[in-house]
C-alpha cells in the first residue's frame, strides 16, 4: 500500500517533466510527509493537453454524502480494481500520474515500535504513481485520487506486501489513455532493482511531522523479518 510519500520537485519541474500545463492552485512544494486527506500534485490528460492540478489524496465515490460517509480510499487495489463500484468507471476513463520522491513503509520491532522506511527509486529520479481521480460534489465539485497499488515484488516484500504501482516513462501515455487501450497490462509489480529505500526518523510516524530530515538514513536498516505491518 501507500499511505504517505515525499515530493521535493518543484511545481515548474513538475509540469516539465510530464510535459503538462500547471494549475495555478497547486500544492506547496517540498512536503516531506504528504498525509491521506491533503492536496496532492496530480497529472491528467485531456483534450487541451496534459494537465499538473491538485487533487484531494483520498478519492470520494459519487455515492457518498459526506467526505466522512464511507471508508477512506486511498488506494485502489489493480487486481480488483475493474471490478469495485468505486473505482471500475474511473478505471477506464479517469486515470491519472502522482508525482513523488519516494514514499514510506512501516515494519515492526521486536517490542512493537513502528520503524519506518523511505523508498525511492535507485536512480534518483522522481517516481511516478499510477492513480485514478473522481469529481465529488454537486454544487462546488472536488477532485479526488487514490493510488493504484500491486503486490510487492521481491526486492520490497521483506518491508510490506504491497507497493504502488510505479510506472516508467515510457508508459505513462498508455496509463492515461493517450495511446489507445491497454492500459491493465501495465498492472504488475515493478520491474526488480528500480526501487531501494533506507530506514528513517520515527518522528516521520506523525502525520504532522515535516522537514527534510525524515527522508535521511537513520539508525539501523537490518529488515524484522516476519513483523510487517
Amino acid at each position: 500500500m501507500c499511505g504517505r510519500f515525499a515530493i521535493t520537485l518543484p511545481a515548474d519541474a513538475m509540469a516539465q517533466l510530464f510535459a503538462a500545463q500547471p494549475a495555478n492552485n497547486l500544492p506547496r512544494v517540498p512536503d516531506y510527509n504528504a498525509c491521506p486527506t491533503n492536496p496532492v500534485h496530480v497529472v491528467q490528460a485531456g483534450g487541451a493537453g496534459r494537465q499538473l492540478v491538485s487533487m484531494r489524496w483520498g478519492f470520494l465515490p459519487h455515492w457518498y454524502k459526506s467526505e466522512s460517509a464511507g471508508p477512506l480510499l486511498i488506494n485502489a487495489r489493480a487486481e480488483t480494481i475493474s471490478e469495485k463500484p468505486a473505482f471500475a468507471a474511473a478505471a477506464r476513463e479517469r486515470r491519472c500520474l502522482i508525482p513523488a520522491t519516494g514514499f514510506y513503509e512501516w515494519t515492526k520491532s521486536e517490542a512493537g515500535a513502528r520503524l519506518p522506511w523511505f523508498i525511492y527509486r535507485s536512480d534518483a529520479a522522481p517516481i511516478a504513481f499510477a492513480a485514478v481521480w473522481q469529481s465529488w460534489g454537486d454544487a462546488d465539485p472536488v477532485k479526488t485520487c487514490a493510488i493504484v497499488t500491486t503486490a510487492a515484488n521481491q526486492g520490497l516484500s521483506g518491508i510490506h506486501h504491497r507497493m504502488p504501482l510505479i510506472l516508467e516513462p515510457g508508459d505513462w501515455g498508455k496509463w492515461l489513455g493517450e495511446e489507445g487501450h491497454g492500459a491493465a497490462r501495465l498492472m504488475q509489480p515493478g520491474a526488480e532493482g528500480v526501487l531501494d529505500y533506507h530506514r528513517v526518523d520515527p518522528a516521520v510516524n506523525s502525520n504532522r511531522a515535516e522537514g527534510p530530515e525524515l527522508i535521511e538514513p537513520f539508525g539501523e536498516e537490518d529488515i524484522p523479518r516476519g513483523q510487517l505491518i
